[in-house]
């Protein structure tokens, strides 16, 4: 009755008649079976109220319009003034939009509850574990950085989360059921002028009062709400900083590694109770996250975080291929890619690491390329380890020719033969007959 009473206001502003000549009408239409309502009950026993800024409740649902259009509803409200949130996307939730939708209902509470009641939802909670409640990651991040107290309840309770379920219903049969939106943003719009006309503007069946009235006390024993990470828009709270040439930041007695791209630049980080944040300064985009070391002296870094991963591994093999013109530079490239065929990324970064960034004896390279080719030793950092032995060898050699440049004059060229002694064969011949006498 009040769904069809708001469709009609919203359509034809206003009525000739209040909402009750309405409510009489049809119930006229049931006493004389014109009209048959199929409705299933539940009973349950009234729960006590709650005071202001105790507790909030948070439930989903879904709605599929007759355009098509399927919204997915988050609902919240403050169960002691029945002040309620809705909005809606047209996609499945995920967690961080859980946490992003909290915040936006917490600005048009504008504050925060001391508690929160959810149901086992694996966006938020990952186990029960007999009591002891495990939640995903991030929503571990939100509820401590918020401060917030949070109440899991069982699948369907009434008696705990009943006011919640009761909105569900409330936004499917009074504003769901009468209207329908071919998007997401018409729907959003309808929504929220439902919510001030009806939802918060009305009476509330169980207080006897209306919520837009009652806000104003509840606000005054709300919590203000704090900066947040999850807050994208926000840069309240960060600091920056910058990168070493290898791309490392240092944060409370730890060294972090961000991605190479970053060396020498500078960065944004926000750092929460448990997790370390970086964001680009110019995009605010978050780089890259860590879970916060509290042992001093540590440096932690990520895998992918010291690869190239701007560019595919087609264009740094170009790359590599193109950094000398080398006949046997060109050799060696193409039976390292074939030899180390899953780690060509891998096998490209170190060829850039050793011969991009240096002067490099083109000669000595080209000796240590074939040797490397000659004993099948194909990785990058095999012929790094070459080209440095015979680079240090030819060092050696200059520096003894060097030496024998600097020796005194007399002692170079041409010398007088030496005088040696001759003796006659027969003194040999004399020395075997003797050896030979003593033998026999």
């Amino acid at each position: 009755m009040s769904a069809v009473y708001d469709y009609l206001q919203e359509k034809y502003g206003t009525l000739i008649g209040n909402e009750q000549t309405l409510r009489n009408y049809i119930g006229y239409l049931i006493k004389t079976d014109k009209l048959r309502l199929n409705e299933k009950i539940r009973l349950y026993r009234k729960v006590p109220e709650l005071p202001f800024g105790r507790q909030m409740q948070l439930d989903f649902g879904q709605h599929r319009c007759r355009s098509g259009l399927k919204l997915y509803i988050f609902a919240s409200l403050l169960s002691a003034s029945r002040y309620k949130y809705v909005t809606f996307q047209e996609h499945p939730f995920r967690t961080k939009e859980v946490i992003c939708h909290l915040l936006n209902s917490f600005d048009y509470f504008k504050g925060v509850p001391l508690e929160i009641v959810i149901d086992q939802d694996a966006l938020m909670v990952v186990s029960e574990n007999a009591g002891d409640i495990i939640y995903t990651d991030d929503f571990k991040y939100f509820i401590e950085e918020q401060k917030i107290r949070m109440y899991v309840c069982r699948a369907a309770d009434p008696e705990t989360k009943g006011k919640i379920e009761n909105l569900i219903k409330y936004v499917k049969r009074n504003l769901l059921s009468i209207r329908d939106f071919k998007s997401i943003g018409e729907a959003n719009e309808s929504n929220f002028k439902w919510l001030k006309r009806r939802a918060n503007g009305k009476i509330s069946q169980a207080t006897k009062k209306i919520p837009a009235y009652l806000i104003d006390e509840e606000r005054k024993h709300l919590r203000p709400l704090g900066n947040s990470i999850f807050r994208k828009n926000s840069l309240m709270g960060r600091e920056k900083r910058i990168a070493s040439e290898k791309a490392y930041i240092s944060v409370e007695a730890c060294t972090y590694q961000l991605p190479l791209k970053y060396r020498n630049r500078t960065v944004e980080i926000y750092v929460t109770k448990h997790k370390l944040f970086v964001f680009d300064l110019w995009t605010g985009e978050e780089i890259i996250s860590y879970e916060l070391s509290f042992i001093p002296g540590r440096i932690l870094s990520k895998r992918e975080y010291g690869r190239e991963t701007e560019k595919t591994a087609k264009v740094l093999k170009v790359l590599v291929c193109q950094m000398f013109e080398l006949k046997s530079w060109k050799s060696f490239t193409a039976r390292n890619f074939k030899t180390f065929s899953r780690y060509v990324r891998d096998q490209c970064l170190e060829a850039k690491r050793y011969f991009l960034v240096k002067d490099i004896d083109l000669d000595i390279l080209e000796q240590a390329l074939e040797y490397c080719l000659k004993n099948d030793t194909l990785s990058f950092s095999n012929l790094n380890d070459t080209y440095t032995y015979f680079k240090r060898a030819s060092h050696e050699s200059n520096e003894i020719f060097e030496e024998i440049q600097r020796l005194d004059k007399k002692y170079q060229g041409a010398q007088e033969p030496l005088e040696v002694n001759e003796r006659s064969l027969s003194v040999y011949k004399e020395l075997i007959e003797k050896s030979m006498g003593a033998l026999t």
